[in-house]
């Protein structure tokens, strides 16, 4: 009787294998929903929308936006983290994901590395450095001068705390041996507020993601003193990158990516990877990111979580040198 348990145990074993593999190999039979855990309208948003268009058109399935913001972008974390790992619940975010542990490490409810299956890294975008129009320098060097002439004076908005954003600011101070006393911080929930305010002066610098700093540039309403990327922009061509204003070490990109839950079955991962190596690497989709300020970053699955781990590293560095704390 024990060896017919024993049989029919494995039977059934191999009954559920083949019926997992049965249900990968469909997949998707079904829309597949993108958390973003952003309000619609910011630089996730949008690339998130774009992207799920073309995903959709290579899996043959809609693919569905759910925005889930707050908390940094934890609440939506959060969701995806607790979600079945079957491959019909993505999350893209950008770099803040792996930002958010290292200012929130007694608050997360969740493990931004060991919770999430990196599918693929997706797409960059440099920041632009602009200030209010009223700002006395038109160069990053000027305003390095202005701001250590009169410490306090000028402040700087930042859209998120721990926001790629918020760490350039500091990556900025540092290089320019300036002090958190010379350039203050004034926090905003979104680019909406935040450029609001540098256009009226309540704040006078900001450095955001070209997506939402672009338009106001391209219409005089703020001054671009820099872009942060290795090379100039070709959308603002005669803007020179923070190297060549004189800040030698000086790079940094906000980057996006695609993660699943835990636990996802290599067979959809591997699926998943394949779509989005062909959409992000299509011409259609470099030219809609490029509008945008954007540049594809493909990297499968392996690499993506290689790069998350260097950037991590980089970030930590940062974030020790200008002693950013969450209260």
């Amino acid at each position: 009787m024990k060896g017919i348990a024993m049989a029919v145990s494995g039977l059934a074993l191999l009954g559920s294998a083949q019926a997992q593999a049965n249900a990968d190999a469909a997949y998707p039979n079904r829309p597949v929903t993108i958390v973003v855990p952003h309000p619609p309208g910011g630089s996730v948003d949008s690339l998130a929308r774009m992207f799920a268009v073309k995903l959709g058109e290579e899996l043959k399935q809609s693919v569905i936006i759910d925005n889930r913001a707050g908390a940094s972008g934890m609440v939506g974390a959060g969701v995806v983290a607790r979600s079945t790992p079957d491959g019909y619940t993505l999350y893209l975010n950008a770099s803040i994901h792996n930002i958010n542990p290292l200012l929130y490490k007694k608050k997360m409810a969740f493990d931004a590395v060991k919770d999430f299956t990196p599918i693929s890294g997706l797409a960059q975008g440099a920041l632009i450095f602009s200030v209010n129009n009223n700002v006395p320098a038109r160069t990053v060097q000027e305003f390095v001068k202005v701001l250590k002439a009169d410490p306090g004076k000028y402040s700087f908005a930042t859209t998120g705390f721990g926001s790629a954003g918020h760490l350039a600011i500091a990556q900025f101070a540092y290089e320019a041996s300036l002090s958190s006393l010379d350039i203050p911080i004034v926090l905003y929930r979104g680019g909406g507020p935040a450029l609001t305010d540098l256009i009226g002066g309540q704040v006078h610098g900001l450095i955001d993601p070209m997506l939402s700093s672009l338009p106001m540039v391209k219409t005089d309403k703020i001054r671009a003193l820099a872009v942060t990327g290795a090379k100039r922009s070709p959308l603002l061509p005669d803007v020179p990158t923070m190297q060549e204003a004189g800040l030698k070490n000086f790079e940094f990109y906000s980057w996006y990516g695609l993660w699943a839950p835990a636990k996802l079955p290599d067979a959809i991962q591997k699926k998943l990877d394949a779509a989005t190596q062909k959409v992000m690497t299509s011409a259609s989709m470099k030219e809609q990111l490029s509008g945008l300020g954007f540049e594809s970053a493909y990297r499968n699955g392996a690499d993506f979580a290689q790069y998350i781990q260097a950037e991590t590293a980089r970030y930590s560095t940062i974030i020790e040198q200008a002693h950013i704390t969450a209260e």
